[in-house]
């Protein structure tokens, strides 16, 4: 466990630059291996063995040894937007909280998270397709899992998913609401949790958690969105516009708490599910 923090501390020190990290990379990292703790051993094989062939995609800076770092890649090559900056829109699939939840909203061509992750499960499940293929999907399921279950990837109030709205956490200053929710708020959830979130989950828990599909886990964000996030940063729902700038509390952080570990066990076991139903 030792380990695993200090390496996920390291890839949030070097990752520091991108823009947009949903959850950040300690986040992605865990929900990786949250994931790569409660897959069946001949899926936890097979994705040992695509991980080996990762150096065909050209991407020197941006390993994927591990399933830990393959959940950051895709965030590490959007760095390189000559290659990667059609992969933008993969991402996010943001609604406004204030009108109705549409699953097929804001997805052209498929052109959205939910659209990508089933593509991304197709092309990994499909042993015909290439090496090259089947590794980027492996890659992009585990990233993009995580970034479906972060709220404000979701819900969205004419503010890019909070990323306009300067905000406060707690004391600290220079950040804004989305940044909130992609490091320091998961960054203390996760170190604060009791158990650890990393662990083998009994088959219970799993039935209970892993649950829905991938327009579900959208849903459930852009809900949050909606009657948490929005309300909890301004002190209502703003269905007109957004304030230019909001303190979320030392009482926000202990309530967001249990909300971000929640979904970070859900993203976690919920790509286990799809990692074995595609490679088990």
């Amino acid at each position: 466990m030792k380990t695993f923090l200090a390496f996920a501390l390291a890839l949030v020190a070097g990752l520091v630059s991108t823009p947009a990290l949903a959850w950040g990379a300690y986040g992605h990292a865990t929900t990786a291996a949250i994931a790569m703790a409660n897959v069946q051993p001949q899926t936890r094989a097979r994705i040992t063995a695509l991980l080996a062939k990762s150096a065909i995609l050209r991407t020197p800076k941006c390993p994927m040894r591990t399933l830990e770092e393959a959940a950051v890649w895709a965030d590490c090559v959007r760095n390189d937007r000559v290659r990667w900056g059609y992969t933008f829109p993969w991402h996010y699939q943001t609604q406004p909280v204030c009108e109705a939840f549409d699953a097929k909203k804001n997805c052209a061509n498929g052109t959205c998270v939910t659209g990508q992750i089933e593509r991304d499960r197709a092309i990994l499940a499909d042993r015909s397709q290439p090496d090259y293929e089947r590794v980027q999907a492996l890659a992009f399921l585990v990233h993009l899992v995580g970034d479906v279950h972060m709220p404000l990837h979701s819900g969205d109030n004419g503010d890019l998913g909070g990323n306009t709205i300067d905000a406060m956490y707690g004391i600290a200053p220079g950040r804004n609401l989305h940044a909130i929710w992609d490091g320091a708020l998961a960054e203390r959830a996760i170190s604060s949790a009791r158990p650890p979130l990393i662990r083998r989950y009994a088959a219970a828990e799993k039935a209970d958690i892993a649950t829905g599909e991938v327009a579900d886990w959208a849903r459930e964000s852009w809900q949050l969105a909606r009657d948490f996030v929005y309300p909890v940063a301004t002190g209502d729902l703003p269905c007109e516009d957004s304030p230019d700038s909001v303190v979320w509390s030392n009482a926000a952080i202990e309530a967001a708490i249990p909300i971000a570990d929640e979904r970070i066990v859900q993203a976690g076991l919920r790509a286990a599910r799809l990692l074995d139903q595609a490679l088990g």
